[in-house]
């Protein structure tokens, strides 16, 4: 299983620098007009990488039924075993996690096996430019439960998820993956009024100060508990009730 992500340490102020060679000012003037000039030309119509592209729609590996409740999403019904994963959408780990077992555990969902309870999370918040695409991708996610297309929605802003430090989606394009993936009528409004953003932060509050959650003193993303207990790193408990 990957590392899983813990919150960020505070940044540090880099102090300020100043040449010690104003002769060659003018000189480095020119250049960088130059430069300003052709990388103009080269970049125009893509000032911001990624932004205003498409989300790809990736294939769900199976469909299955979700509800809300609380900020909580449930997919599937009453079965034998219950997963509660707690996944920030902004995180790594967690989107190894989903490359490794997410369609195992769609496809225990489709066929009974399991119930999963997803609990997005806003641990690395702080982590996008601008901030709070943790909250953005994981209200997305919770609309799409809401408007039958969680489990597109959920592959495919892992399969294509932003690098952390980076630029996140903007809501216009959360907005266009969620319809294209076949979303309900309710979604696009869900995800500009960012409905679930206040949940999400509770959801994090209250995992982070769980000790139930926590290796170590400290919780990370992202968590599993497999039937009441917190799943432990080489545990094989999850692959025994994925089946």
């Amino acid at each position: 299983m990957a590392t899983r992500s813990k919150r960020p340490a505070p940044a540090t102020t880099k102090p300020k620098t100043s040449s010690r060679t104003p002769m060659i000012v003018g000189v480095a003037v020119v250049l960088l007009v130059a430069i300003v000039v052709i990388g103009g030309v080269l970049l125009s119509g893509n000032s911001s990488e990624g932004q205003g592209q498409a989300i790809p729609v990736a294939p769900a590996p199976a469909q299955y039924a979700t509800t809300v409740a609380g900020g909580v999403v449930t997919a599937g019904g009453a079965a034998p075993h219950t997963i509660d994963l707690y996944e920030d959408a902004q995180c790594p780990a967690c989107q190894s996690f989903e490359e490794s077992y997410g369609p195992r555990i769609a496809q225990a969902i489709a066929a009974g096996r399991v119930q999963v309870r997803f609990h997005m999370v806003n641990l690395l918040d702080q982590r996008s430019n601008p901030p709070g695409y943790s909250t953005a991708g994981g209200n997305a996610m919770i609309c799409a439960a809401e408007n039958n297309a969680f489990p597109a929605v959920h592959t495919s802003l892992y399969a294509a998820q932003p690098p952390e430090g980076g630029r996140g989606y903007d809501t216009g394009q959360l907005v266009d993956l969620g319809q294209r993936a076949g979303a309900g009528p309710g979604y696009a409004d869900c995800v500009t009024s960012n409905r679930h953003g206040a949940e999400i932060a509770a959801n994090f509050q209250q995992a982070s100060t769980d000790p139930a959650l926590q290796r170590q003193g400290s919780f990370g993303t992202p968590t599993i508990v497999v039937d009441g207990k917190l799943l432990q790193q080489q545990s094989g408990d999850l692959d025994a009730v994925l089946g």
